[in-house]
């Protein structure tokens, strides 16, 4: 039997999880105007020459495209890009708690919005930044539906890209008769994530990546969500795998705390997206 202990860190996640979009809900409630006033899902922008691609960030499970950046979108902006976000996978009657949808459904709405930030800015290609399940599901975009074609870099911060045990935890799901077919039918986004399932053997299948583009994957060793966090890595020609504590021992963020507000994660974001112009990225750049 698992220890209590272990069994409990994940659900403790969850709720922490739910926690990081309820307390801001009020900017989620103006999304448009907080986004815009700050320069991000402004459509009027256009892409300089140092910064020729626009950024569409795509928010994790249990997130929208306003609370999952309040950190970095502002920190993009204030760099010269031009900012998108998107939500995806809502589910009817839930307000704010979205990407609970069927992720393939969620890459189709991904791509459509691809295509409508391209519309506007004139540029061929984006770039996608995403946090947990939104740092994978674009790579379901990129290979099933023509995604490769308009996208030149892909940064995943941690992201779940071969699944998750959640310590352990799924693992006792065949032992409560039911609980899996519940799961999968209340909220298939979750299903999707989970360890060998269906989407996620199709989506590795034949490999992690499509020529083209360029991967980043940003992980902590301390995510207690996506685990064991070394699955989050991809694997491919054009792959670059960073771990945060690599680049700062000192930093102790975990699955949340890497995307919501983690200045190292930031910068090494910028590096990703600019690697002409990278700088090295160490515990002093949470300071820049």
């Amino acid at each position: 039997m698992l220890p209590w202990k272990r069994v409990l860190r994940p659900l403790a996640a969850l709720l922490l999880a739910v926690a990081a979009v309820v307390v801001p809900a009020t900017a989620a409630g103006a999304s448009g105007t907080a986004a815009t006033s700050s320069g991000w899902n402004d459509y009027a922008c256009k892409p300089s020459a140092a910064h020729p691609r626009p950024v569409v960030l795509v928010h994790g499970t249990f997130g929208n495209s306003v609370d999952n950046w309040l950190g970095l979108a502002p920190y993009l902006t204030s760099r010269g890009y031009c900012v998108y976000s998107l939500d995806y996978g809502q589910l009817p009657g839930v307000p704010l708690f979205h990407g609970l949808g069927p992720i393939d459904k969620s890459a189709g709405q991904l791509s459509a919005f691809v295509d409508k930030v391209l519309a506007a800015t004139g540029a061929a290609e984006a770039d996608l930044v995403g946090h947990s399940q939104g740092g994978m599901m674009p790579r379901y975009y990129l290979k099933f539906l023509g995604g490769a074609a308009k996208v030149h870099s892909l940064v995943g911060i941690a992201p779940d890209n071969h699944g998750t045990d959640l310590d352990g935890l799924t693992n006792l799901l065949p032992y409560f008769p039911g609980a899996e077919d519940l799961l999968d039918a209340a909220t298939p986004g979750l299903a999707d994530q989970i360890v060998g399932s269906g989407f996620l053997t199709k989506l590795n299948a034949g490999g992690d990546t499509v020529p083209g583009v360029r991967y980043t994957v940003i992980a902590t060793r301390y995510d207690e969500v996506v685990t064991p966090w070394r699955t989050q890595y991809l694997n491919g020609s054009d792959v670059r795998n960073v771990l945060l504590q690599d680049l700062c021992p000192l930093d102790l963020s975990e699955h949340l705390a890497i995307g919501l507000f983690d200045r190292i994660a930031f910068h090494e974001v910028a590096n990703a997206l600019d690697p002409a112009h990278a700088t090295p990225t160490t515990c002093a750049s949470a300071l820049t």
